[in-house]
């Protein structure tokens, strides 16, 4: 879907400034936002701030006459593709569920013939009061997708589920639901979906790595590299969001785990290699985690202290097994089999050895001198024995939908779908 609409809803508590991040993540992934402040929100962010991030006019008041004359609250309700409620506060919850149409917000939820996503923000004691319970599994009947809240302290110095959840995870929700487009609603009540093998990648099974490896040297010292992982998730996000059964494998990273993706963690390469031979079969494999090249040959027992000599002390390193040359000669070899390399220098030669070298199908190479790791944005090149096809720069989170969109092309004409 292209520049997705997307109508929030911005309830009161304290958990309201959060949403100033997420329009600027929707923003950032060009979806066209605009934003609804109900009169308990606007105690916590201000109309103006919201209409500065969002660059379009944020609504408040429903007999806002002008409002009627060039739009209505009508209008405004079905221009949307999408409807979120974040902070959805228990009072909103319950007005959604008894169908309560008392100022602009539940006015337009009452009215809306769109999909409707909500991420509740309230005390802990009210998320499970029994209430609350049953007006979230009224709301959830009614095809309203209605998401876990987070566990943690809270302002009020409980501790327990209630919290919004972060930005970051609303985000990826919001494109897991635009991933699964509506389709014509009936009339009165909430649209439904398209079928889930509408997706591109629905059916097909996928294999992703993340991250960097953690090689210990001793119980305080290793080798690493500076993988944020962050590509490697947004990947693992945009198949999920495809319709992929995804099998994330991935290295020390303090990253959430992208809805609807089994979550693998390891932390040396060869516990990477024995996860990710443990996952095949799959259709295919995009390998994008930063593997340590060495590990030490031998790993202390105790931390290595310094003895006052002025000398080193010697560490003998290791060869950590290659994976993506191992699954390449696997008996398993998946369908697609795609690798990364991350070059500092003529990174289209490197990227052509590297292709040949381990047998993929696929290198997606970057340039980290040009662009360190753990940067928003990438530029790659696709690598393939066709030739090269070199991307602009996107953000990650637009690098991984594009690569999708590739894979699940590449998977149907290598492995054909059955016909009904």
């Amino acid at each position: 879907m292209a520049n997705p609409r997307i109508l929030l809803i911005i309830g009161g508590g304290i958990a309201a400034y959060k949403s100033i991040e997420l329009v600027r993540l929707l923003r950032k992934a060009g979806h066209v936002v605009r934003c609804v402040l109900t009169r308990a929100g606007e105690r916590f962010v201000t109309p103006l701030t919201l209409a500065a991030l969002s660059e379009n006019k944020v609504h408040t008041d429903l007999f806002d006459l002008k409002d009627e004359v060039e739009m209505g609250h009508i209008q405004l309700s079905r221009e949307a593709d999408l409807v979120v409620v974040a902070p959805a506060t228990a009072d909103l919850l319950a007005k959604m569920a008894a169908g309560i149409a008392d100022d602009m917000a539940t006015t337009l939820l009452l009215a809306t013939d769109k999909p409707v996503l909500a991420a509740p923000a309230m005390n802990v004691r009210m998320w499970l009061h029994a209430a609350t319970r049953r007006n979230v599994a009224t709301l959830r009947g009614d095809g309203v997708t209605v998401m876990e809240p987070d566990e943690g302290e809270m302002a009020c110095g409980e501790y327990g589920p209630g919290r919004l959840p972060e930005p970051a995870a609303i985000f990826a929700a919001i494109e897991a639901a635009i991933a699964s487009a509506p389709v014509a609603s009936p009339l009165g009540g909430q649209p439904d979906f398209a079928p889930a093998n509408h997706r591109p990648l629905y059916g097909r099974r996928i294999l992703i790595t993340a991250g960097p490896t953690h090689e210990p040297i001793d119980p305080v010292r290793y080798i690493a590299n500076r993988s944020s992982g962050k590509q490697g998730f947004a990947i693992a996000a945009a198949a999920a969001e495809a319709g992929a059964e995804v099998l994330l494998i991935a290295g020390p990273v303090p990253l959430p785990t992208p809805p609807g993706v089994i979550r693998v963690d390891v932390e040396t390469a060869r516990e990477m290699a024995a996860e990710v031979a443990a996952g095949l079969p799959v259709d295919a494999a995009i390998m994008v985690a930063a593997v340590a090249d060495w590990r030490a040959a031998d790993t202390s027992a105790q931390k290595i202290k310094k003895d006052g000599s002025g000398q080193v002390p010697p560490l003998a390193l290791a060869e950590n097994p290659d994976i993506l040359a191992g699954v390449a000669k696997s008996p398993q070899r998946p369908a697609l089999l795609i690798g990364f390399a991350a070059e500092t220098n003529d990174v289209l030669d490197h990227a052509r050895a590297k292709l040949a070298r381990k047998g993929c199908d696929w290198i997606v190479a970057n340039d980290v001198a040009a662009d360190p790791m753990g940067g928003e944005t990438n530029r790659v090149h696709i690598v393939s024995k066709a030739g090269v096809d070199s991307w602009e720069r996107l953000p990650k989170e637009a690098v991984a939908r594009k690569l999708m969109e590739k894979i699940a092309d590449e998977l149907d004409a290598r492995i054909p779908r059955q016909s009904d």
